[in-house]
């Protein structure tokens, strides 16, 4: 399958403060935001033209960078118009949009204070993120052999470069693998998400979904959470041992990417589970569907 580079494109970028045709959206290679991670981002869906959940992720993004220690050049107005300008620019109706701040090239160490903050935003159109026929019938996943860090040892609220490398290192492995993705423990050995995913159980008719107290708290999952809830589906959000896979009848990952993605595999040294996409499954894949404007498509 061939492949277009993200750099050898048509379309526009928002580049600090105006659009800019998408080759010329460069940097220098002595940048801080590469060097030392200093750089967070968001990820956002675009249906029928507009951004779901938009003012929460531009929140986001702008509490992610006080964390890293910086603040984005831009107000939540300033984010909203640069978003609509890059949507247009690009004729984008059903895609992707990538919002980035990092430090610049000022300075280069581990302290970069001085350095100049940037922000660009990106927009292509962008399919499900695993395929039709993978997402139909769940995906399947391998245990990663790395753990998301604990709080006090990594800034774990911010949706920061950094935090993904672990994430890299997990899908490649699983891919090499055969698989779709990694499903990762933290560092007690709880339960966490996927590379880029939360993660639900549906055990005994009720969602059951891992405390997001050092990964992020998803905007999708609090999007199925209302959901769930709105159906009368109790949800619980707790630890999770990984060998309580085995009461689970479904399984499910949320995300601005994924969506709703059922599971229908987990390999690894941890265990071996299967599963199928069930009732609460495909509700939750409808409800979103029908949230965000698309057309319902059933999992079963």
């Amino acid at each position: 399958m061939s492949v277009i580079p993200f750099d050898d494109r048509d379309g526009f970028i928002w580049y600090d403060g105006r659009l800019v045709p998408w080759r010329e959206a460069k940097l220098h290679v002595l940048n801080h935001g590469l060097h030392y991670a200093s750089c967070v981002f968001e990820g956002e869906r675009v249906y029928n033209g507009s951004v779901f959940h938009l003012e929460d992720h531009n929140e986001r993004l702008l509490n992610s960078a006080r964390i890293l220690g910086f603040e984005v050049p831009a107000s939540m107005d300033d984010l909203a118009k640069a978003t609509q300008e890059v949507i247009s620019s690009n004729k984008i109706v059903d895609g992707y949009i990538r919002p980035i701040a990092w430090r610049g090239a000022e300075q280069m160490g581990v302290s970069a204070q001085a350095s100049k903050i940037h922000l660009a935003l990106a927009a292509w159109d962008w399919p499900a993120y695993f395929s039709p026929e993978a997402r139909a019938k769940g995906i399947r996943m391998q245990w990663a052999r790395w753990a998301r860090p604990a709080p006090h040892t990594a800034p774990t609220q911010a949706k920061a470069a950094g935090l993904y490398m672990i994430c890299t290192l997990s899908k490649h492995e699983a891919e090499a693998n055969g698989c779709d993705d990694a499903l990762m423990l933290d560092w007690r050995g709880q339960l966490a998400e996927g590379t880029g995913a939360n993660i639900f159980l549906v055990i005994n008719g009720e969602l059951h979904t891992p405390t997001p107290d050092c990964f992020l708290n998803g905007i999708t999952r609090q999007t199925v959470i209302g959901l769930a809830r709105k159906r009368g589906i109790k949800v619980v959000e707790r630890a999770i041992m990984p060998q309580e896979l085995a009461k689970a009848d479904e399984v499910f990952l949320t995300g601005s990417a994924a969506e709703v993605t059922p599971v229908g595999e987990v390999i690894g040294e941890i265990g071996h589970y299967r599963f199928a996409p069930g009732t609460i499954c495909r509700l939750m894949w409808e409800d979103y569907d029908r949230a965000v404007g698309k057309q319902v498509a059933s999992a079963a």
